[in-house]
């Protein structure tokens, strides 16, 4: 599991705080946790958007703006992202920035048929 969560060990993380999720994930499925901080929302978009100060509208652009200027890409190996899942605290993919993340790394390194997104 790659955690792209900005805070991962907060109390608002309840039981998918980084250690009980290493934990959990570790005993029950016998897989891997790591925290990807690089595909994080900066802390002033993140806060932006949840005060509702911008809209989705904004935020999007604003955060495939900071993917790019993390080079993230180049930062990443591709095979990290083969059968695994994106952790994020949205509920749904539609506004939540590990869907974003997915798309813009499929489209950088063009590897559609390797990297399905499928959104659970």
């Amino acid at each position: 599991m790659l955690d792209v969560r900005l805070w991962n060990r907060s109390q608002l993380a309840g039981f998918t705080k980084a250690r009980d999720l290493q934990f959990f994930l570790r005993t029950i499925l016998d897989a891997d946790y790591i925290h990807l901080p690089i595909l994080a929302p900066a802390k002033e978009l993140l806060d932006g958007y949840k005060k509702k100060q911008i809209s989705w509208a904004d935020y999007e652009p604003a955060y495939l703006q900071i993917l790019a200027e993390r080079n993230v890409e180049a930062a990443l190996n591709p095979d990290l992202f083969t059968d695994t899942y994106l952790l994020c605290s949205e509920a749904t993919a539609q506004k939540c920035h590990r869907r974003l993340a997915a798309e813009y790394l499929q489209a950088k390194w063009g590897i559609s048929e390797q990297l399905n997104i499928i959104h659970l």
